[in-house]
């Protein structure tokens, strides 16, 4: 068995068996990603593509609380503040290679979608081969409620899901459980999470497939699943406005619900986000959605409300974002399709 930590020992590696381990470890920031963290893990990937040992690789998150609360935006808010923009430039293209590795390893690559999983704890582990939810699953891409967008690879995943209800995420950015997860297309195995140690355990054999076989069990029903209806009907009209008013004018309280909680988000986001996910559909690969997702992100840092949500969520926490423009309405066209517009720095160029 060999260990090896980065300096600050925020994400450990090991290899047990046949399996590499990869354990986010920052649990008191919910193993919230950092630059040090993708870098490692990028290098971790390509040492074990060769090795012979590794068999398979396993995604995981230390602590009790999940496997990861997404990307580390109070850095990257104090690297904007400091005048360094560049920095998150940096930070997503190495994280969105990162990404991509993961879709494309030729090695199994097991995410333990434990606890708390969300934007970027989402694009860490629902690209590999096998994904693992649990009963205390929570999995969402929460980004229009920062100023922000689905990233990650989110697009293209959420693009994906059975009929309208990745847009219904999107919008919502409200996380689900293992099960809803499972009908969605985020995740391919239910394991009970008192079965996790034992189920880690199993895997240093590198049998992945037999291994999950083994302490998979059958999800509870899922709740998304039968509310398709309404959602496929609502979700699939060509504005968030007419989205928003078909929300309003269904009985089921769930509707209602949603269309509350996406009138608390940004305007923006909300419009560039349903524009990323039509986009998404048409795009034939993982790396074509990460490249659309690159522009949207930087995008959103020079023309959206990042800022303003990062800074109402971590920095004061007043949770009263004050949006810019304030209402829908006030969000045109143009203003749209800047955020697709080729990033003055340049593209993300992702190989295929």
């Amino acid at each position: 068995m060999t260990t090896q930590e980065n300096a600050e020992q925020q994400v450990l590696f090991e290899v047990q068996g046949a399996l590499g381990r990869i354990t986010l470890n920052r649990p008191k920031a919910l193993n919230s990603l950092t630059f040090d963290m993708v870098r490692a893990v990028t290098s971790a990937l390509e040492q074990w593509r060769t090795d012979d040992r590794v068999r398979a690789v396993l995604v995981e998150g230390a602590g009790e609380r999940g496997l990861c609360a997404g990307g580390d935006i109070r850095a990257m808010y104090d690297a904007v503040r400091a005048g360094r923009v560049d920095l998150t430039e940096t930070f997503w293209a190495a994280e969105y290679r990162m990404n991509a590795a993961l879709a494309r390893y030729p090695k199994p690559v097991v995410g333990i979608m434990d606890g708390i999983c969300m934007g970027g704890g989402v694009g860490i582990s629902a690209h590999g081969s096998h994904r693992v939810v649990t009963e205390r699953s929570k999995v969402g891409m929460p980004e229009v409620g920062i100023g922000f967008a689905p990233d990650v690879g989110g697009t293209y995943l959420l693009s994906r899901a059975p009929g309208e209800l990745g847009t219904h995420l999107a919008l919502t950015g409200e996380p689900v459980s293992g099960a809803d997860a499972l009908h969605c297309g985020l995740a391919d195995h239910y394991v009970p999470g008192t079965d996790l140690d034992d189920l880690v355990t199993a895997l240093t054999s590198g049998e992945v497939d037999a291994c999950l076989e083994k302490y998979s069990t059958t999800p509870p029903r899922s709740e998304l699943a039968q509310a398709a209806a309404w959602i496929d009907e609502v979700y699939a009209r060509d504005s968030v406005e007419e989205i928003l008013e078909g929300l309003r004018s269904r009985p089921e309280e769930e509707a209602q619900r949603a269309a509350s909680t996406i009138a608390t988000k940004s305007p923006t986001s909300l419009k560039v986000t349903l524009r990323e996910l039509r986009g998404a559909r048409e795009l034939d690969s993982l790396e074509r959605a990460l490249e659309q997702e690159y522009r949207v992100s930087l995008g959103c840092v020079h023309r959206g409300d990042f800022m303003e949500g990062v800074r109402a969520t971590v920095v004061d926490k007043d949770r009263n974002p004050s949006w810019s423009p304030a209402t829908l309405a006030d969000v045109d066209e143009e203003r749209v399709a800047a955020f697709f517009e080729r990033p003055a720095g340049g593209d993300l160029v992702l190989p295929t």
